[in-house]
């Protein structure tokens, strides 16, 4: 008994789905606009997230050593730096490659390259670059070359300066964009989906209303409300299923168009392969959250005529 209630339910649910027509597709519609909405922002937030690993992969601080220094003394601090868990890279440049990239960057200008064969010697001191897996764990890294431990093991007299301070107004400011960026993003997904929440029950409150007649003829013959509603959530889980299949097949031409430009504009990012790559996961968050927006739709419209 209980499995031919399950598929008379089912068969009820796609029999009304095809059967209020031009109501399923004003639905479908409205869904597929709030599940390519939501869609949109992943892309949006995959593009965020290459352009602030750029701005962060620009962003670092260099420790200038004393010409006087000796590789070892270097190599021991940079061991000590590389134990941080603050620290994600180290490059280090002896003074032979600070004094080739100075050359090169000069190579222009014959009054400094006549300077420094002047010299006789190379007046450059070794350097070491240092990124940070936060731009808000720089300051904690300079402390540890500027006082601290450095300080303790001997190594601070190696060192000549640190950069720091001069990049700080810098690193600050994108530490307050990362912020920024990340709870506007947050904000954008809560109010689409509540508007999309909104929008959709509505559609779909206009749907059942169409039947309100039959519901009540249901109730009449002794049906329980479990029944009659469940017809209704599988219609809601077909809108979810039919406007995810739309929404994901509408991503393909359009990524496709704005892909190369996604690629040069942000540098790094192609939208259509990363919607390529990643088609199977973005399909199954739509088909989730779409299947969930028409179920619950569905439900809480159907109580104003289950009310005895």
């Amino acid at each position: 008994m209980i499995f031919v209630n399950i598929k008379r339910v089912i068969k009820t649910g796609f029999i009304n789905f095809w059967r209020n027509g031009w109501v399923s597709l004003a639905t479908i519609l409205i869904m597929v606009i709030t599940l390519s909405s939501i869609g949109s922002l992943v892309f949006g937030k995959a593009i965020l997230i290459t352009v602030l690993d750029q701005l962060q992969n620009k962003v670092d601080i260099t420790v200038y050593f004393k010409t006087d220094a000796s590789e070892s003394e270097i190599i021991y601090l940079e061991d000590s730096l590389s134990k941080l868990d603050e620290v994600k890279a180290l490059e280090y440049i002896s003074r032979e490659n600070a004094l080739l990239a100075f050359e090169k960057r000069h190579e222009g200008n014959t009054l400094i390259l006549q300077s420094l064969e002047e010299l006789e010697s190379n007046p450059l001191g070794a350097s070491l670059n240092i990124k940070a897996k936060n731009p808000s764990q720089y300051e904690s890294i300079a402390n540890f070359l500027e006082g601290g431990s450095a300080q303790q093991a001997n190594l601070f007299s190696i060192i000549d300066k640190v950069n720091y301070r001069q990049n700080k107004m810098v690193i600050d400011r994108l530490t307050g964009i990362l912020e920024t960026s990340k709870n506007m993003g947050t904000g954008i997904s809560l109010v689409l989906i509540f508007v999309a929440l909104l929008v959709t029950f509505n559609t779909i409150r206009l749907a059942i209303y169409t039947n309100r007649e039959e519901i009540k003829i249901m109730r009449l013959v002794g049906a329980s409300n479990r029944y009659i509603r469940s017809p209704f959530m599988i219609e809601g889980m077909l809108y979810g299923l039919v406007s995810t299949i739309i929404a994901m097949a509408l991503f393909y031409p359009l990524t496709y168009w704005l892909g190369p430009m996604s690629e040069r504009f942000f540098g790094g990012i192609n939208i259509f392969y990363y919607y390529l790559a990643n088609f199977f996961q973005l399909f199954a968050v739509l088909l989730m959250v779409g299947v969930i927006l028409g179920t619950v739709s569905s439900w809480v419209a159907a109580r104003r005529y289950l009310r005895a």
